[in-house]
């Protein structure tokens, strides 16, 4: 983990203060990092030290000792994005802290930026000598960290991927979905291909439904400028919800990593089929500074998707998500199919639920029918929980921690491929050619009521809760 240079584009923004340092300073009160340099860029006029600051509150427990290393290490430099000349000065602070801290030259160049900029900064990376094209095992390492959204749509994410494949290896490139990195989500692959109880049932012979939950309490928090140019379904559906319906979906990688991991996701995602929607927009969202008046952006989306591959034929997976709901949740609901009447007296039984609970506590849950007590044949659902905290304690590492430590690795598997991105804009594509109307919500709401009911009724399912 010891001996890099951090390099973080957008090192001012939102994304910085919140996340990156934080994930930094509990690295290094660790010990996991204990020879670094973070050198921060922006355009910014501002120091190091000013820069670190704004990022204090969100460090908790705080711990003078650490923060003082974190700062002893940190460095600043003003940096246009866009003005090639400005990475000339930004290469010699780089090189000035290497020397000083006796690095080897290994860097993370972090683009924590809108991704108009991750094509200009990749390009004037290479041309300046910060980061140079090589082979995956080369020493020293250039890696850099692209933070999804990739694009706002197909031909954008296509335009920046031709721009970094012409200049960087694609061992290299780390387009970074945080939410894989959870420690929830990166077990679930290893309990489905661990235990023999889940594989064999993981088909269309045994599963019922897929359903996949992202709801957020908040609405856009004054993000209203970025937001209106995406919405729901380019924020959160093609960001995170759409990886996540690819990890449940794929096939045994030939190992769990890298690029075995990767292969197996896109041919998932190059099968999704868009068969039904319903969006939403809260009440209030066209008063928010910053988006347009007559808006249609979408801030709820529920969608029903199919993967037409052998495994998964006939199998819907329902996502959905929304901004300024009654409550925030990722969470993941496998549904199997009944039983065959065994017990004529009390069939028919409830269907077995696997429940995968990222957020607000992590676990995996399993729904199963069991004898009520007493002199009785009638059923009763039990649960079968594992429990993360209660098993490991509150404290496990934050998905930023792990983006780091498997980045400085070389660990692929958190990162998102060229065509996984293509693949997943297509599916947002043929959402927004289908026109699916916009409805109203009141905020602290399930959503659209009566057009979420007339969608469960039409594919009669039910949102499970």
């Amino acid at each position: 983990m010891d001996n890099c240079t951090f390099v973080i584009f957008g090192a001012t923004g939102d994304l910085t203060k919140r996340k990156l340092i934080p994930a930094l300073y509990q690295l290094v009160a660790e010990k996991k990092l204990t020879n670094f340099a973070i050198v921060g860029a922006a355009i910014d006029d501002v120091t190091a030290a000013a820069m670190l600051s704004r990022a204090r509150e969100f460090v908790n427990p705080l711990d003078e000792n650490v923060w003082k290393q974190l700062e002893a290490a940190t460095y600043y430099q003003r940096v246009d994005f866009l003005n090639e000349s400005d990475y000339v000065p930004l290469k010699k602070s780089v090189e000035a802290a290497e020397k000083k801290h006796n690095l080897a030259g290994n860097r993370m160049l972090y683009c924590a930026s809108a991704a108009e900029f991750f094509c200009p900064i990749t390009t004037h990376l290479v041309s300046s000598g910060l980061a140079k094209k090589t082979a995956p095992d080369a020493k020293p390492w250039f890696r850099v960290v692209y933070e999804k959204p990739f694009g706002h749509d197909l031909a954008s994410a296509h335009e920046i991927n031709e721009c970094i494949a012409q200049r960087l290896d694609e061992s290299q490139v780390y387009r970074i979905d945080h939410y894989l990195t959870k420690e929830v989500v990166s077990n679930i692959a290893l309990i489905r291909f661990t235990n023999c109880v889940f594989e064999p049932l993981w088909n269309n012979r045994y599963i019922d439904q897929v359903q996949i939950i992202l709801s957020e309490k908040e609405g856009i928090e004054g993000r209203g400028y970025y937001y209106d140019k995406y919405g729901a379904l380019a924020d959160v559906v093609q960001n995170h919800m759409l990886e996540l319906l690819a990890l449940v979906g794929m096939e045994a990688p030939e190992l769990l990593k890298g690029d075995y991991v990767q292969e197996q996701r896109a041919k998932v995602l190059q099968k999704i089929e868009v068969v039904d929607g319903v969006l939403g927009q809260y009440e209030g969202y066209l008063k928010e500074a910053g988006v347009a008046p007559q808006s249609k952006t979408e801030t709820f989306a529920a969608l029903m998707l199919r993967v037409n591959n052998p495994r998964w034929a006939g199998v819907p997976f329902y996502l959905k998500t929304g901004k300024s709901l009654d409550k925030k949740e990722i969470v993941i609901h496998i549904k199997f199919k009944q039983v065959d009447c065994l017990l004529a007296k009390n069939c028919p039984s409830d269907s077995n639920w696997l429940t995968i609970k990222v957020t607000p506590d992590a676990s995996f849950v399993l729904n199963l029918n069991a004898k009520k007590p007493g002199y009785t044949n009638d059923l009763v659902q039990v649960s079968m929980e594992y429990c993360h905290s209660c098993i490991f304690g509150q404290r496990s590492a934050e998905a930023y921690e792990i983006v780091f430590e498997e980045v400085i690795r070389g660990e692929l598997a958190a990162a998102v491929r060229f065509d996984e991105i293509e693949y997943a804009w297509k599916v947002i594509e043929a959402i927004r050619k289908d026109h699916f109307a916009l409805y109203p919500y009141k905020q602290g709401t399930v959503g659209p009521a009566e057009a979420l009911q007339e969608f469960s009724r039409k594919h009669g399912m039910r949102w499970r809760s």
